[in-house]
């Protein structure tokens, strides 16, 4: 399974490397391959906070498309509010051709403008709730909410908590709780499943 990790300047960076580390250990395995991309190629990347760092790749056909939020609930200048009109469409595009499409943090918004939850149970931030129920979706305030081939995780770090769930549900709990552990990190089990 290659899983592609959007990214892109005014991303915020724990949306992505909190998932990206998780998925890196999982990708020593057979079943996970794992890249950072960028929307029309490769891209040196400014993150929310300043992090510069690069996609060697850019978006292509993948089996699994991960999208992280930043700069949506402020309306800022960069991230994703900023590059919605160019993100949306191209997430639109490349959804259908996926097993799952994944977000957490405001890139739930993304996947919003990509008209992907209307009539799913979805979450996002918790600050952007009430927007996110705007495009359709039936919004669970759970920190990762699994509906199938849509995965949505509330604010920043529960993208950690969305990539080990995805590590369970396709290899195994065992996997996914030795990840937790390699981390040093408690997993937080909140997960909605339709």
């Amino acid at each position: 399974m290659r899983i592609e990790l959007l990214v892109f300047d005014g991303v915020d960076e724990m949306d992505v490397m909190g998932p990206f580390e998780v998925w890196s250990h999982a990708s020593r395995r057979p079943e996970f391959e794992l890249a950072l991309v960028g929307l029309d190629g490769p891209a040196e990347i400014t993150g929310l906070h300043g992090l510069q760092f690069k996609a060697p790749e850019g978006l292509g056909t993948p089996d699994a498309l991960f999208v992280p939020g930043g700069g949506w609930m402020n309306r800022a200048d960069r991230g994703s509010w900023a590059q919605r009109a160019v993100l949306a469409p191209r997430i639109a595009e490349v959804a259908p051709h996926t097993q799952w499409i994944a977000s957490v943090c405001t890139g739930s918004m993304l996947l919003a403008e990509a008209g992907l939850v209307k009539g799913r149970p979805a979450t996002t931030n918790r600050g952007a709730w009430h927007e996110l129920e705007t495009f359709g979706a039936d919004v669970k305030q759970d920190r990762v909410v699994d509906d199938g081939n849509l995965i949505t995780a509330g604010g920043i770090t529960a993208g950690i908590d969305l990539a080990l769930h995805i590590v369970e549900r396709e290899i195994s709990l065992e996997v996914a709780d030795g990840i937790a552990a390699t981390m040093e990190y408690a997993r937080v089990r909140d997960v909605y499943k339709s």
